[in-house]
């Protein structure tokens, strides 16, 4: 089998690309500088030379707050270059894996979305996200749309890494409290991607490390395992001012996974201890 993952200098590509590697699956990595992925003929120029059987496809813009002021680049990257991925996939029948985001939801109540929840995102780039995923499902007839959050990894910027540093320079440090969800190590999740392209599953699914937590949970928990003695001030949205508004429930029910017999990600509390093994 010959696997493509697009994204191949962001935090979850660099490690779907480790983990192929692992299983010695004949894997490419690609970013920007081998493609314009919002340009079909170099999209699928490239796609079809390099022949696949399926593209993982985790390349985005993934640039929040910045999306509000550059929505027809956030656009050609999230909508245009996704169609393009599974039009390039489909004349091969090959098959495409979408990594998708819990912003495609309004984020209201305290209940965990299933995958055929309503859509009601609240910013640009969520908005991008979910046509990116429709264009997906019409364009590639063997596709899987995988949502996750609150991504962390070796190969990247992330939460943990800008509290660390933070931790290091300041006593106290202000923090969401009012934003719920799962913090997902890309590690784990590039196992789980790895399994699901090797079947026939096709559909939508969630997927991040188990259990819930605010993102000055999170915090806390960063600087308690990293012996560092910075407080975490919990502070709510509205006091947290930026461009793109943030949905407050980012809780994803993991029943698809169990229904397809795909195994759930470890607690995020494990995936983090062991990332910060790595780490530091």
């Amino acid at each position: 089998m010959k696997i493509l993952v697009t994204g191949a200098n962001g935090q979850l590509g660099y490690d779907v690309l480790k983990e192929l590697a692992l299983r010695h699956i004949d894997c490419i990595g690609v970013d920007m500088a081998d493609f314009d992925i919002s340009d079909f003929e170099q999209t699928s120029a490239f796609v079809l030379k390099y022949a696949p059987d399926a593209v993982i496809h985790c390349a985005a813009y993934t640039a929040v707050d910045k999306a509000e002021d550059e929505p027809d680049i956030c656009n050609a990257v999230n909508v245009v270059g996704s169609e393009n991925i599974a039009r390039a996939c489909n004349a091969l029948d090959a098959k495409v894996v979408y990594v998708s985001t819990d912003y495609v939801f309004s984020g209201d109540g305290s209940e965990p979305f299933e995958p055929d929840a309503p859509k009601a995102p609240l910013n640009v780039y969520g908005k991008s996200k979910l046509n990116g995923e429709l264009a997906i499902l019409e364009k590639c007839k063997k596709s899987f749309i995988v949502r996750t959050s609150w991504v962390f990894g070796i190969n990247g910027n992330n939460l943990v890494k800008t509290m660390l540093r933070l931790g290091a320079e300041k006593e106290s440090i202000n923090v969401v409290c009012d934003q719920v969800g799962s913090p997902t190590y890309t590690r784990d999740l590039a196992v789980l991607l790895c399994d699901m392209v090797l079947t026939e599953q096709y559909g939508v699914y969630h997927a991040t490390n188990e259990n819930y937590c605010s993102w000055s949970d999170f915090a806390v928990k960063i600087i308690e395992l990293a012996g560092l003695k910075a407080h975490i001030n919990p502070i709510t949205t509205q006091e947290y001012k930026s461009k793109a508004l943030r949905p407050l429930n980012s809780r994803l029910s993991k029943e698809s996974l169990d229904s397809a017999g795909f195994n759930r990600l470890p607690s995020w509390d494990n995936a983090l201890q062991r990332y910060l093994a790595q780490l530091l």
